[in-house]
Formats: C-alpha cells, structure tokens, sequence
C-alpha cells in the first residue's frame, strides 16, 4: 500500500510514487504492479528490494565501525533476548551496562528464536542473548556459560523423598513443557529422549511461570532452567525442586551477524553478560 509506504517514508503519496517511477525507470524493469486493492513486488523488485536490504545492513555495519573505532560501547544496540533468559538475566546485563557504558544505548526486544534469528539477519537486530548452538549461515556465535537443568514437580510426588534424581526417573512422567516454537521445549525434550521418554509433552504451557503452576497444581513434572527457580518456582509452594543426575545443561551465549563491523565490541560486552548470567544461577 503505497499510502502506508508514504508515511512511513515521512513523505507524501504523490512523493514516493513519482520516486518509484523514477527508479523504475532508471532500472529500466518494473518493480511493483499496481491493482485495485495495492500493490504487489514484482519477480524483478523482489530481487532489488534483497539487494537493498544487504546495502542498508552494510550501511549500519559503516556506521558501527565509525562508532566503535574509539573502542568504547556507544551509540544505540538493538538487543533481542529468548524468554527464558530475558527476565532472569536482563536485569544485571542492564545495570552491569549502565555503569560500565553509560554512552550505550539499549534497546530490548523479546521474541522466540527463529524469530530473532530472522530480525538479526534482516538488520533489524544487533545482537542476540540466546540458547546455543544456532548452527546458522550469516551468524557468529560466542557461547558464555552452560546453565544446568533442574526437575520441578509436585511437593507430593515420590521423587521429593530423593535429594537427587537420576535423569532416568523421568522416563515415565507426565511432562509439563512451553508450547511449540520455545527453545526450551526443545532442549527439555532432548532430556527427556535421552532418558528414554519418546513422544510429545502431554501439557503445554505458554510461559515458564505458568508451566510452574500446572505443576504444582499436580498436572505433571518439567525440567527448569537454574536462573529461573527462585524467580519461579520458589514463591509456589507446591512445587519442589530437585538436582538431576547426570546433570543435562543448556548453553547460553551471544550471537551477531557475520558482516558486522563491532564484533570486537560484543566480545567485550560478552563478559558483562556472562557475569550476569552466572549471578542469575547463585541462590
């Protein structure tokens, strides 16, 4: 809808039409087809608006390098986090960064993985905090701590008389897990393979919070993130927690585009977020 594209383009309708004409023009190929009800890209335009999208990214990478060629963190950082790391370990990057970098300006986005992945690529984010490995074209990596895993479950059930529980006992249990798309759900169910338990969690949860309350309501068990045990499963009183043996972890780490130019300021903000993610795992 060239309307839409107008004002959010801060110009006029005719503007950015006669812009469009322009560049069609010039390019001598038509890059939107006009009907009735808006307008549809082209096979042509899809390929120039690709192509546009990689130069505005390196556009942003020129820019970064400029900024960071002082070697402080400055300027603005588009920080996209999962939900199982952002509120347990946001809050110390936050004011780690504050008082470390007060030039830097932070701006939180949370969204699942596949989604954040998909907005770094597009340039749309500078940097990730997420579960690791990625494994994806375009993306560097930098793993910072491995986070174990605990098994949360009624304050009723047999497995409570046990200080730590064998990885296999959960083979038989009703699980408890985030619904699709999270992660987690993933890795738990990985676990949870490993220990000899097939198939799909029975129920799911959209949040780490509320599975921990389908637990203690006596739903099933679930594997929890340490980070997130005294935010979430120590105010319910039903639930009790318990060590697993051998202990399952995730890891959790940095990840940036491959193109960017302040790749050396993220491996130093890196050591701010690992300390706080290991504060986030202390009782």
């Amino acid at each position: 809808n060239f309307g839409r594209a107008a004002q959010a383009c801060f110009v006029s309708q005719p503007a950015l039409s006669a812009q469009m004409r322009e560049l069609e023009a010039k390019l001598h190929v038509q890059l939107f087809e006009r009907t009735s009800r808006g307008v549809l890209v082209t096979a042509a335009g899809a390929e120039v608006v690709e192509r546009a999208r990689r130069i505005l990214r390196e556009v942003d990478d020129l820019c970064e390098a400029a900024q960071a060629a002082d070697g402080d963190l400055a300027g603005s950082l588009r920080f996209g986090v999962i939900p199982t790391v952002a509120p347990y370990v946001l809050p110390g990057v936050v004011r780690r960064l504050a008082e470390a970098h007060p030039r830097l300006e932070l701006y939180l986005r949370e969204d699942r993985t596949d989604a954040l992945v998909a907005q770094l690529l597009a340039g749309d984010l500078d940097l990730l905090l997420l579960a690791l490995p990625l494994d994806r074209v375009g993306v560097d990596e930098l793993p910072l701590y491995d986070e174990p895993f605990l098994l949360a479950m009624p304050d009723t059930h047999a497995l409570t008389k046990r200080k730590r529980c064998d990885v296999a006992s959960i083979a038989g249990e009703r699980l408890v897990l985030l619904d699709d798309g999270h992660c987690l759900r993933d890795q738990a169910l990985a676990v949870c393979a490993r220990a000899g338990a097939g198939g799909n969690a029975e129920v799911q949860g959209t949040s780490l919070p509320t599975v921990v309350q389908m637990v203690g309501a006596g739903m099933g068990v679930t594997l929890l993130p340490l980070s997130t045990v005294s935010r979430d499963a120590a105010p319910v009183q039903r639930v009790a927690v318990r060590e697993l043996h051998p202990a399952p972890t995730r890891t959790v780490g940095l990840a940036w585009r491959t193109s960017s130019a302040r790749a050396g300021a993220y491996r130093r903000l890196a050591e701010v977020v690992r300390a706080a993610g290991e504060e986030s795992m202390r009782p």
